[in-house]
């Protein structure tokens, strides 16, 4: 404490002005949120403590867990995200044998078996359109599709930029530097209203599939940079070892140059992800419903008055315990991929 907080006149200074704000910032908080808050209840008239009204979330919680999806066939869903929970959670335990497995389980076959179970039609199960789907259930199915596909076509685009051929190297600048340099909220629009202008006569693409489209490619063109970066950080020297060795070009980037680059740059590629993640907020313009919409739907019914603070709270919660997970996971890769390199 010597050391870090009282050092100087300054830092004690600063040190008390940061213990002042926090005793009266974080007790009224406290007591707004667990000591005069109301958690159980049917209706607006149990929350009378004047704390908060956390029966407001527990009253709406299925609407914003699965958005319009119809009750009796939630267990579809339900059934996705333990699917979804056995593929990530043994990723941050390395104890748990078959992670490797359940990671390319994860990266294949789930992403299809979550597509039949979740919209049916197929195998005996009922369809259920997409503009059904909302909640955490959208938000989740937006980013895990845009992380899965970003990255591969993030790193195809990246090696392009740097290719020799020419005529590869421009078609790759050029969709970079196109899906960079307009805002996603453009690209949402373009892809719900615009997009189908330019499809066949008769062929009409889901407003879901057109979100996620826009949101692959324009995630993709950041992540090619991020990549392209890493791709650069490799010594020449690398390159040249390779072709001694007599690998051809995709012997080359999968088993010298790709390996070492995408370690130096997951920091970034986590970054890209969590700005992914969030950004799923702006389909609410095309008419889907995540959670942060589902929010902004509820908390205007008249049968409640004034949540609109835990309703966003709430949400802000559901945002924050996916993305520091997500940051947990990378600091976790980054030391155990650490080979060595700092001083």
């Amino acid at each position: 404490m010597r050391e870090n907080l009282f050092s100087s006149p300054l830092n004690i200074a600063l040190t008390i002005l940061a213990a002042y704000i926090l005793y009266t910032l974080v007790p009224p908080i406290i007591e707004w949120a667990f000591l005069k808050a109301d958690f159980v209840g049917t209706s607006q008239k149990d929350c009378e403590s004047g704390g908060a009204c956390w029966v407001f979330v527990g009253n709406r919680l299925g609407f914003f867990i699965y958005g319009f999806y119809p009750e009796a066939l939630r267990w579809r869903v339900n059934t996705c995200f333990l699917l979804l929970a056995i593929v990530l959670v043994p990723q941050f335990f390395e104890a748990i044998p078959g992670r490797k497995w359940l990671g390319l389980f994860g990266l294949t076959l789930f992403p299809i078996i979550v597509g039949v179970l979740m919209l049916g039609g197929t195998m005996g199960l009922e369809h259920v359109p997409t503009n059904k789907w909302g909640g955490i259930m959208l938000t989740l199915v937006l980013s895990y599709v845009g992380i899965v596909a970003a990255l591969p076509i993030g790193t195809l685009l990246a090696l392009g930029r740097r290719s020799d051929m020419p005529v590869i190297r421009t078609i790759c600048v050029v969709f970079i530097e196109l899906w960079r340099g307009v805002p996603l909220i453009s690209v949402l629009f373009m892809a719900s209203v615009m997009l189908p202008l330019f499809l066949p006569e008769g062929v009409n693409f889901d407003k879901l599939l057109r979100a996620l489209i826009g949101i692959v490619m324009f995630q993709s063109a950041y992540m090619a940079e991020v990549i392209r970066g890493g791709l650069q950080a490799i010594p020449s020297g690398q390159y040249e070892a390779a072709d001694a060795l007599g690998l051809g070009y995709w012997r080359k980037m999968g088993l010298i140059i790709l390996p070492q680059s995408l370690k130096l740059v997951i920091p970034g590629i986590v970054n890209t992800f969590i700005a992914l993640f969030k950004d799923t907020t702006l389909v609410l313009i095309i008419g889907l419903f995540d959670i942060l919409a589902t929010v902004q739907a509820t908390i205007v019914d008249p049968a409640w008055n004034d949540v609109a603070t835990e309703g966003y709270v709430f949400a802000a919660l559901c945002f924050w315990v996916f993305c520091f997970g997500m940051s947990q996971y990378s600091q976790s890769l980054e030391r155990k991929l650490e080979t060595g390199h700092k001083r």
